[in-house]
């Protein structure tokens, strides 16, 4: 698996257990939350002081829920995910598109179309993340907001080998590494859980 652009991850580092078809491992739609209901609570707070009112969002990774405020008030939210059937269920989607981010990193979508975009809980599988990430970049507007919220949670047999290997710490640094090579500004981290009273949960949040 080619590590261009992050030369200090080791040869491995995106290699995975299950090297099988990943849209076939995500056949069955799993109608379920990867984050317990706090979680999603802290989440849905990030994103009501994040994202603009009214603005184009694109939800990477997504599934049958957004997380997004009840109070949100967004121009179009266009998802992307791995089974039609779980998008198909997520009511704050205008519209969705399948594929598999492993295989085509190419969005169909416009430059600059987007006001913000956000991934939860999905960037430890990806195995080209720069690419995917520059990806996003191409699409958000200058100056947009791109959110990667994470947990403790995965499909160990489909999470890179490098993503099983880091703590949380780590996986933040991970994640701005990634960040910043695809181009993004301004990259913060923030603990919106700490994981005593609920799962934890990070976000890390870049600029186009």
């Amino acid at each position: 698996m080619s590590i261009d652009g992050l030369p200090e991850l080791p040869p491995d580092a995106f290699r995975k257990q299950d090297n099988g078809d990943d849209l076939a491992f995500y056949g069955a739609p799993r109608l379920v939350t990867h984050i317990d209901e706090a979680a999603v609570g802290a989440l849905a707070a990030c994103y009501r002081n994040l994202l603009p009112q009214g603005g184009r969002v694109l939800d990477l990774m997504s599934s049958w829920v957004s997380h997004l405020p009840d109070d949100g008030d967004y121009g179009e939210v266009v998802g992307h995910g791995m089974n039609a059937v779980e998008l198909s269920a997520n009511p704050r989607l205008s519209r969705w598109f399948v594929q598999d981010l492993n295989r085509t990193q190419t969005l169909p979508l416009e430059d600059h179309a987007f006001d913000a975009a956000l991934c939860c809980v999905g960037v430890q599988y990806l195995q080209r993340p720069l690419e995917v990430f520059c990806e996003v970049r191409r699409i958000l507007a200058p100056g947009a907001p791109f959110a990667i919220s994470f947990s403790n949670r995965c499909f160990p047999t489909k999470a890179v080998a490098v993503w099983q290997s880091l703590d949380t710490s780590g996986h933040a640094s991970l994640v701005r590494l990634y960040l910043e090579r695809a181009g993004f500004g301004e990259v913060s981290a923030s603990l919106l859980r700490d994981g005593r009273e609920s799962d934890p949960l990070v976000a890390v949040v870049g600029r186009a």
